[in-house]
């Protein structure tokens, strides 16, 4: 299994298929978001070109992803949507390295993340890339500021605790820095888990449901907290969700229907 906690560095090639059945929208194209001009591939801080995903078994060949082409600017809100099934978290999944695509090119600031070994893109994407999970994927033996300090720790920074004190402080957190996660709430996890992935102030933050096990009211305080976070640091913020309020605050959304992009 793929140790999430510390997926900014570590590299194992996670299995994906089709995501795990969740409750939908009733119609995912309804989805509106502002407009958008698109930046030439050669400044997107991430483009994904003419991708394809298919799985083989005893039944047949599925395709998961045809033909998905697109680029992302630096600074961008993006919402990924669709139904249950339509192939949203493999191509999060490809796009964080974590999985192999069948064809198709995924360039990472402009380096081709699929001609480079397992050791390489993992250097990569500790370099570049932040997660945040629907599950939270906190090390339940780590308290909140050991979670936080372990990517950095990872990275070599010498002011570790110092820069997760410092982030678990900015997200509300600083009474809870001694705290196991199995004694804070849902929300309180996922606050931990937003420190952790923008501690590192990535180029690029990849979140896959990031709501989904939270109640309505908490789900919406750790999104205020989220883009407010992507505002001060920059970050191109890429979002799985089901929820079209929080797709609708995105500046650009990007329709995944049946493996193929409906509309962006």
């Amino acid at each position: 299994m793929v140790c999430f906690a510390a997926l900014a560095v570590v590299v194992p090639a996670a299995k994906a298929g089709q995501d795990a059945p969740t409750p939908a929208p009733a119609s995912a194209s309804a989805i509106k978001c502002r407009r958008y001009k698109e930046s030439p591939m050669s400044d997107s801080i991430i483009s994904v070109e003419h991708l394809f995903k298919s799985v083989t078994d005893s039944t047949g060949t599925l395709d998961i992803l045809r033909d998905i082409d697109f680029a992302l600017n630096p600074k961008e809100t993006v919402a990924i949507v669709g139904a249950s099934g339509s192939g949203k978290s493999t191509l999060l999944s490809i796009m964080a390295g974590l999985d192999t695509p069948t064809r198709g090119t995924v360039r990472l600031a402009g380096q081709d993340l699929f001609a480079l070994d397992e050791d390489a893109r993992a250097g990569l994407r500790a370099q570049k890339v932040g997660f945040v999970f629907q599950s939270f994927q906190l090390l339940g033996n780590l308290t909140a500021l050991e979670n936080v300090m372990l990517p950095l720790e990872l990275a070599g920074r010498r002011d570790a605790r110092q820069a997760a004190t410092a982030m678990l402080g900015r997200v509300g957190l600083a009474e809870r820095l001694r705290h196991y996660p199995r004694v804070l709430s849902g929300g309180e996890q996922q606050r931990v888990a937003l420190a952790r992935a923008f501690v590192l102030q990535p180029a690029l933050l990849l979140a896959d449901e990031p709501t989904g096990s939270l109640d309505f009211a908490t789900g919406e305080k750790v999104m205020e907290l989220m883009f407010a976070l992507n505002q001060e640091q920059g970050t191109t913020l890429v979002l799985v969700t089901h929820d079209r309020a929080i797709a609708s605050r995105c500046a650009r959304c990007i329709t995944i229907e049946a493996g193929r992009v409906l509309g962006s």
